[in-house]
């Protein structure tokens, strides 16, 4: 059984068990959170729509973090202008628990 789910302005297919790293939430490590907007659910067969309406997903959130630096380089040719920034985007690691269909 899997589900697909919206978080953070990406999809996510998940299952039982499942840990994954989504947008960063507000939840500490420990906390449970409940994932409310699923878009499709797979048992047998897939069920989307009014199927899914108050269908839900509950996680763990194991922990926060930051991505790996990512380099941001900007350049204009015969002006003499670089720019050179880094960036590290942040997360929050979630184990799934339970598909609620």
């Amino acid at each position: 059984m899997y589900a697909i789910i919206a978080t953070g302005g990406k999809q996510y297919k998940v299952s039982e068990g499942d840990v994954i790293k989504v947008e960063k939430l507000g939840a500490q490590a420990g906390e449970s959170v409940t994932f409310d907007n699923v878009i499709a659910v797979s048992d047998d067969k897939l069920k989307v729509g009014s199927d899914v309406a108050n269908a839900s997903v509950s996680a763990t959130v194991v922990e926060n973090g930051r991505g790996k630096k990512v380099i941001v380089y900007r350049y204009k040719r015969k002006s003499g202008y670089h720019k050179k920034n880094g960036h590290r985007q942040a997360y929050t690691q979630v184990k799934i628990d339970k598909i609620n269909a």
